[in-house]
């Protein structure tokens, strides 16, 4: 009883400084990790090997973590997934060698020309920009590239960024939401429950393609009068501009685009090559080192703030895991399910959706992974079925506020300091409908596909 209580309590402090962000919450995160392991594990259930089982370094010395054969599964591991950690840290450094290389600059400039500097329609390209970016590229650094671009466009154009800002944090989780690889949840809960691309693709991508959709036409009707701007508004510093003038090193810039493409291709066949998340992970890490001529100096611009965030999420969760306390609440969501797959997935949606709203979804996703398996053993339930409603209740509730997803952070955080805060009431305004909006959307069509 003891350690339960004391788990619960770290986890709820952990969670409350989260949202208060006076602590950086990668900070927060491992130091509740760390209590974990020694105040519940070590002091209270006197237990080295559930600290073992926590730091689950044993996973990775089995075979299966890295090769599982065509159609194979890693399936889940308790405590520190390694499979996500590699994966996203992979990824990564691949982001950061397409950055240096100019990709992301060069891209946005040649949309941005080929439309005329148009407002509305850079509004709905860019969202559809960060939309299939996201598919393939983690939607955390999809929002960094776009909102420092929307943020130099709208200067030059003289016009109020934030209304793009609010549309390509919006499309950037939904296009997130589509795949396994964009959104960090879809991540967590893919490689822990050894699901793979093509499952999310096919049982997420419809529905957030629909979803995507709606987003465009509401956009454009809540801002079709506020980003009207003639020819004579632009700057002519823009037209002269060339888009390759964003490309530092023509060799550099299609080595790293070629590496993607090759990365996009593993991820694609990964189910009948038998390749896991892991190993793409570092095969994308080790070509893109060895592709670039700094490559080592991109390891300093990676994001490990984030990856210790989410390393310390899965410390916290075990602790929550192994006394037995997400037992209950598996035992709690199956009362309010009973027997019925259709009313368990309604359930699962608006839970995890409402909750993720409020905290961010990567530590939602990571605490549903135990409780959905439980719930699968339990009421005898599809396991794959219950995943896409957490997956979907995570993805686009995490989107209804600014502190929702990490993307969402990221996004209000980057306009704030270049001059344009973005207060809560500003964002919710126009996500909180639109995001109730697709999730009854996403409700009715997994019922109906499921």
């Amino acid at each position: 009883m003891l350690s339960q209580i004391l788990a619960v309590a770290i986890f709820v402090v952990m969670f409350i400084e989260i949202v208060r962000e006076k602590i950086p919450r990668h900070v927060v995160t491992l130091v509740a990790g760390g209590l974990t392991l020694v105040v519940v594990f070590l002091l209270t259930m006197h237990s080295w090997p559930d600290v073992w089982q926590a730091l689950s370094f044993q996973s990775m010395a089995e075979t299966t973590f890295w090769y599982t054969g065509a159609h194979g599964s890693t399936g889940m591991n308790t405590g520190i997934n390694w499979s996500t950690i590699l994966f996203i840290t992979g990824m990564m450094i691949l982001v950061e060698g397409m950055s240096e290389a100019g990709f992301f600059d060069w891209l946005c400039l040649r949309l941005a020309k080929s439309l005329g500097f148009r407002p509305m329609p850079l509004l709905l390209s860019f969202m559809a920009v960060a939309a299939l970016l996201s598919m393939f590229v983690d939607s955390i650094t999809v929002v960094l590239f776009l909102v420092v671009a929307t943020v130099r466009l709208a200067r030059l154009l003289r016009i109020d960024p934030v209304p793009m800002i609010i549309g390509e944090i919006f499309a950037a989780n939904l296009g997130g939401a589509a795949t396994m690889t964009g959104d960090p949840p879809n991540i967590i809960l893919g490689t822990s429950l050894g699901l793979g691309f093509w499952d999310f693709l096919q049982n997420n991508g419809p529905i957030c393609l629909v979803g995507f959709g709606v987003a465009l036409g509401y956009f454009y009707l809540c801002f079709r009068n506020k980003l009207r701007a003639g020819a004579w508004s632009v700057d002519p510093a823009l037209w002269a501009m060339e888009p390759g003038d964003a490309i530092p090193n023509r060799r550099a810039f299609g080595v790293n685009v070629a590496i993607f493409g090759g990365m996009i291709l593993l991820l694609a066949t990964h189910a009948w090559t038998g390749l896991t998340m892991p190993t793409i992970g570092v095969v994308a890490a080790a070509v893109t080192l060895a592709g670039n001529r700094r490559g080592w100096s991109l390891l300093r611009q990676v994001d490990w703030r984030t990856i210790g965030f989410i390393i310390g999420l899965f410390l916290v969760v075990s602790g929550l895991e192994q006394t037995g306390i997400l037992d209950g609440l598996a035992r709690f969501l199956g009362n309010l399910g009973g027997e019925d797959t259709g009313r368990m997935m309604v359930v699962l949606i608006w839970f995890t959706a409402l909750l993720s709203a409020f905290v961010d979804n990567i530590p939602m996703a990571t605490v549903m992974v135990p409780v959905l398996t439980a719930l699968s053993d339990g009421l005898g339930m599809d396991l794959e079925t219950l995943t896409w409603s957490v997956s979907k209740g995570t993805d686009i509730g995490g989107i209804a506020t600014p502190i929702g997803a990490s993307a969402n952070v990221t996004g209000v955080m980057l306009a704030a300091r270049e001059g344009h805060p973005i207060s809560w009431r500003r964002y919710c305004k126009y996500a909180v409908p639109l995001s109730l909006l697709v999730l009854v959307l996403s409700m009715v069509l997994l019922l109906a596909f499921h």
